[in-house]
């Protein structure tokens, strides 16, 4: 049994003991690091981590299954499942733990800072969890809006739409609707969670087309097919599409283009001044193929541009 593991008082029935296996990755891993990219703001009701260990809820296609995750000693997981889909979830341990993600042809010495990086953070893996519209779903809810909206609208409508997780979780936990649960949310409940009318309806637009969409991107063997799959939907392009491929896929060349910050963080992280998308990609070129990487281990490297004036404050239309 997973040891350090409290609960609170609950009134469903007694969660019983959960399926068990450990796994113990080839490489380095900061478990951590690898599965948090996974979770959507500090109070993301499918992803918590307390008392070290990830708690994550997710939809899987036999059902909802509740998973924790602790390393229990170097390079030893402790992973234990509760739920319909407890078996497939602790089949996908590995995959979420990184060990889909191939370092071969990834040269960090083509800069300084990224080789830097690299070498204080060899743990470092690109985590997938092969749910591809759940992770269509999140991006599609951050398109153009502050972190903190988005996060919010996430947590609401899972909370409110989505399906309360099995086990002995630390705090109530969420996993995502189902496409059809998508497709069904009402117009008042995404006004209330925050959502504005092009996200939603981009959200329902891709889950009416959501089993032959999903298949669609398996069936793609690369990131400009699964691009293409994704972009084929009103309302979803470019950036949407780089960040569900990022973790839904662990795609390692995903690069969200579009987005309000990266170019600014990526061209001051290599050169000192900040750049535009064009030059964003021409900066990552020499790590073809592992653009996402780099991206990362760029915003671990904790080289930031000097803020040059106040925070965005969102304003709250939800009362009107």
């Amino acid at each position: 049994m997973l040891s350090g593991v409290t609960t609170r008082r609950d009134p469903r029935p007694a969660p019983g003991r959960p399926l068990e296996t450990e796994y113990r990755p080839r490489h380095p891993l900061d478990l951590l690091r690898t599965v948090g990219i996974q979770q959507r703001g500090a109070h993301d009701p499918s992803l918590a981590v307390v008392s070290g260990v990830i708690w994550r809820a997710s939809r899987t296609p036999d059902g909802v299954a509740t998973l924790a995750l602790r390393e229990v000693s170097p390079g030893v997981i402790r992973a234990g499942a509760w739920g319909a889909g407890r078996e497939w979830a602790l089949a996908q341990v590995p995959a979420l733990c990184g060990a889909d993600d191939a370092l071969e042809g990834f040269d960090a010495s083509k800069h300084p800072l990224v080789a830097e990086a690299h070498r204080r953070h060899p743990g470092l893996r690109l985590s997938r969890t092969d749910r591809v519209f759940d992770a269509l779903a999140g991006a599609i809810l951050e398109q153009k809006v502050t972190g903190l909206q988005a996060f919010g609208a996430w947590r609401r409508l899972l909370t409110w739409c989505g399906e309360r997780a099995p086990g002995p979780t630390p705090v109530p936990m969420f996993a995502p609707p189902t496409v059809d649960g998508w497709r069904g949310i009402p117009s008042w409940a995404w006004h209330r969670a925050g959502v504005e009318p092009p996200q939603s309806r981009a959200v329902v637009e891709a889950a009416r087309r959501g089993s032959s969409l999903v298949k669609a991107v398996a069936a793609a063997t690369d990131g400009p097919g699964r691009d293409a799959a994704l972009t084929s939907i009103r309302g979803i392009g470019a950036w949407t599409a780089a960040e569900t491929r990022a973790r839904a896929l662990g795609d390692a060349d995903a690069v969200s283009v579009g987005d309000y910050h990266l170019a600014h963080e990526v061209g001051f992280a290599l050169t000192g001044a900040r750049t535009d998308d064009g030059g964003m990609l021409r900066l990552l070129e020499p790590w073809a193929g592992h653009r996402q990487r780099v991206i990362r281990l760029i915003r671990m490297s904790g080289a930031h541009e000097p803020r040059r004036g106040p925070r965005l404050h969102p304003e709250d239309h939800r009362g009107r």
